[in-house]
């Protein structure tokens, strides 16, 4: 009898705690769909510049959010608000501070003020730039715009479980994996699943067998479009079925197909599928249907426009909040009364969050502006341009803009009237701009790179050491040495790329190396550039240190878009929150063909500000970067010279240890009539001609820049040009490629317009790719016979008589 009264006691705990839970998750949904409503009215009042909300995914988001753990990580889409509301990884003051773009990092924690609302991240890293314990916390790695584009970061989020579960030498990493039981999740939109990423993401998660869990909030349309024209059959899980787990061959998703509006169906189906995912690292997919999107697309525009009246009424039907307010008063959990209680006081919530929200926001704004305003009316009092700038103090304090830019142009148009004045009210305005513009500079401009003592730029350089008659060797048996050092020395690097791990890559650069370190550190791929980078963006945003190889130059434009939107500004998104070390290893300049000789540096240079650039002129310096880029938390891209591993050089007896500072350029040879800078495969065809050129009574100093970012920060090729007075820029990218960024950082950035003595010259290849053959080459990219022939008619100009011309 006492053992019944207690079950039933028992019981009732149980039936109450699970209404509490269940109260608490719609309290969490309600206010994260009036975040979105209060969210889009700002917006129209002009309060803030766009918005983009999760609402119509609440209930399946709270359900995903019930198997997120401690050390797990989520790489998704800006709809995923509620999950974040549920997890505790945004609140809705944050919510609110993101929309305004609050600078303050303590108010917007995921980016500073940096990324549009609904980008989400948290941050891994403390205030100096070190690794939090990720075992203990919640995470989400930053969020990108490019639809589709947090599909390949997801499959690395997830291969870094595997490498933690399967690598016994990283067991010791236990701040950043439990042996390998985290969950990567992964979010997107039906219509983006249209994109090559995502097949080609699913595709890579399914042959690793990683523990990737993606949820697809399908409601139908990608914007204004609808659905047969995003997806064949118009039904992904129809297309999905052939990626179903497949038990004999130990591969491939578990399936699950879920209706966004069904709260007990959703949770089951994660807490299944979650479970099996974390313990056998099976990867699963959970497409979500009958999704609503009741605000449309963005503020940008109405979905009005586009749907039908019977779509519309349809959604408002099957709206997932009113679905699951049904449920709580249909199965008896929730009364009328106690929901309507429960909504009203969630909405007086959001609505007081968000007023201090703004009030953070502006008020710091408010402060500033008064500020200016009263400095320029004791300006005014005591200039003879009183009238305009009372105009300017009044135009300030009427004006309805919220944001810093009205005073910047108040304050300069205020010191252009005052620029003939020398008085203290004039140096009061200007020592209020120049405050604002140091300020401006640390919340928009900093972070593109590490701001920590492990910063590229930190790690001093060690020059080779060499025995007395040092071994001569291939330089491609120089990286192999190196490397072996490397992976001995750093049990969480690891290798990755097409055929790096049985031959040891095509050029034999790591050959051997997987028989001595395993399959689990150097490791084959199949042919996929994006999902390959993105393997390496997310292992490293884990605490691995991933070398990702893309095997030649040209082919990094596959993973193009990963390498600029989403490594490039891991750390400047995120303002210092989140990193990813990640090196990517390539080999490009001079070979055969259109395909396989290029040298894109001007898409490089204009894609990749927030990553190393590396041009090596050979082995031992290619060398020299890895280890200089291991010792440092920055990603890094290092171009290895292609026609170089055959070529003979001096084997160092510190390959291991020797680090090559970044952005120093070395004199390879000194001059006095003209400056020739270069790098990589040129410094070559260069020395070739000055040979030729020495004989012709022309002195070269020749410079191997080295790193094209960061590119000379010692303004050592001004100091060259002072003594020469000319200059000639040589590479084999396109014209105005690389050789006018040259020209620009020297003529421009160093002041060398100033030592010219004759224009400066910049030689590239063709406009057009290099055609195959040795010809094709000979007549595509710059030769010897074209530098000596360059420098040989500006020297023509400056003497005709000793120069005279042979042609």
């Amino acid at each position: 009898m006492e053992q019944n009264i207690a079950e039933t006691e028992d019981g009732k705990i149980r039936e109450q705690e699970f209404k509490t839970e269940v109260m608490n998750d719609y309290r969490i949904a309600f206010e994260s769909r009036q975040a979105s409503l209060i969210g889009r009215k700002e917006v129209l009042t002009g309060k803030a510049k766009f918005g983009i909300f999760g609402d119509g995914k609440e209930v399946a988001q709270l359900a995903m959010a019930k198997s997120f753990k401690k050390g797990d990580f989520r790489s998704g889409y800006y709809r995923d608000q509620t999950f974040m509301f549920a997890t505790g990884m945004s609140t809705i003051r944050e919510f609110f501070a993101q929309l305004y773009a609050d600078t303050n990092l303590e108010n917007d924690p995921a980016s500073g003020g940096r990324q549009m609302n609904s980008h989400f991240a948290t941050r891994s890293l403390d205030e100096n730039g070190e690794w939090k314990n990720l075992t203990k916390q919640y995470n989400c790695s930053a969020d990108i715009s490019p639809t589709a584009g947090q599909m390949p970061r997801l499959v690395g989020l997830g291969y870094a479980s595997k490498l933690y579960r399967e690598n016994e030498a990283l067991h010791y990493l236990d701040n950043f994996s439990h042996r390998g039981n985290e969950v990567a999740f992964g979010t997107i939109g039906n219509a983006s699943t249209a994109e090559g990423l995502f097949w080609e993401s699913v595709n890579a998660v399914g042959v690793l067998k990683v523990p990737v869990a993606i949820s697809i909030w399908d409601d139908d349309y990608g914007i204004s479009v609808p659905q047969k024209y995003q997806v064949t059959k118009q039904d992904l899980s129809e297309i999905l079925n052939g990626f179903g787990y497949d038990e004999e061959k130990d591969q491939g998703f578990l399936l699950f197909r879920i209706k966004g509006w069904d709260y007990p169906a959703l949770m089951e189906a994660y807490e299944e599928g979650i479970r099996t995912v974390r313990e056998k690292h099976i990867p699963a997919i959970f497409h979500v249907v009958e999704v609503t999107q009741p605000q449309g697309h963005s503020t940008s525009g109405s979905h009005e426009r586009y749907k039908s009246r019977e779509r519309l009424e349809w959604e408002k039907e099957h709206d997932c909040m009113k679905k699951m307010r049904e449920w709580l008063i249909n199965t008896g959990i929730a009364t009328e009364d106690e929901i309507q209680n429960l909504e009203e006081d969630a909405i007086q919530m959001v609505k007081d969050e968000q007023k201090a929200a703004w009030n953070d926001f502006i008020n710091p704004i408010k402060e500033e502006r008064n500020d200016l305003i009263n400095r320029i009316k004791v300006a005014a009092a005591e200039s003879e341009n009183s009238a305009e700038l009372s105009q300017i103090a009044s135009e300030l304090q009427n004006t309805f803009d919220n944001d810093r830019r009205v005073a910047m142009k108040a304050a300069f148009k205020s010191l252009l009237l005052l620029r003939e004045n020398d008085s203290e009210e004039k140096d009061q305005i200007k020592d209020w701009r120049d405050k604002q513009i140091r300020i401006g500079r640390e919340n928009y401009n900093t972070d593109l790179y590490s701001r920590t003592a492990k910063a590229a730029k930190n790690v001093i350089q060690i020059d080779p050491v060499y025995e007395a008659e040092p071994k001569k060797v291939d330089g491609r048996e120089i990286m192999v040495s190196m490397f072996t050092a490397a992976m001995e020395q750093y049990p969480e690097l690891f290798a990755i790329g097409e055929d790096v791990g049985k031959i040891g890559d095509v050029n034999q650069g790591m050959a051997g190396l997987q028989e001595l370190f395993g399959e689990i550190r150097v490791t084959d791929t199949g042919i996929r550039e994006a999902t390959i980078l993105g393997q390496g963006i997310g292992a490293a945003m884990r605490g691995l240190r991933p070398i990702v190889e893309i095997q030649y130059l040209d082919y990094l434009l596959y993973a193009l878009q990963i390498i600029s939107d989403d490594l490039a500004t891991v750390s400047y998104r995120t303002r210092g929150g989140q990193k990813a070390p990640l090196i990517i290893r390539t080999r490009g300049h001079r070979l055969e063909g259109i395909w396989h000789s290029g040298s894109p540096m001007a898409t490089i240079l204009g894609s990749f500000r927030g990553i190393n650039v590396c041009v090596p002129r050979n082995m031992t310096q290619a060398a020299r970067f890895y280890n200089t880029i291991l010792q440092s938390d920055e990603p890094a891209l290092i171009v290895e010279r292609l026609n170089a591993y055959r070529i003979k050089e001096d084997l160092p007896s510190n390959v291991g240890e020797m680090t090559l500072a970044l952005g120093q350029p070395e004199i390879l040879q000194e001059g006095d009539d003209i400056t020739i800078v270069t790098y990589g495969a040129c410094v070559d065809i260069a020395r070739e001609a000055m040979e030729m050129l020495d004989k012709a009574g022309v002195s070269c100093e020749l410079i191997d820049v080295q790193t094209l970012l960061p590119f000379d920060t010692s303004h050592s090729i001004l100091e060259s040009l002072k003594k020469t007075s000319r200059i000639l820029f040589l590479d084999e990218d396109v014209p105005g490629g690389a050789t006018a960024y040259m020209m620009q950082e020297v003529m421009e950035t160093q002041g060398g317009y100033y030592y010219l003595d004759s224009k400066p010259i910049t030689l590239s290849a063709k406009a057009h790719r290099p055609a195959y053959g040795t010809d094709g080459d000979y007549f595509s990219k710059p030769n010897s016979e074209g530098v000596f022939d360059a420098v040989y008619r500006l020297m023509n100009e400056v003497d005709p008589q000793k120069f005279a011309l042979y042609f």
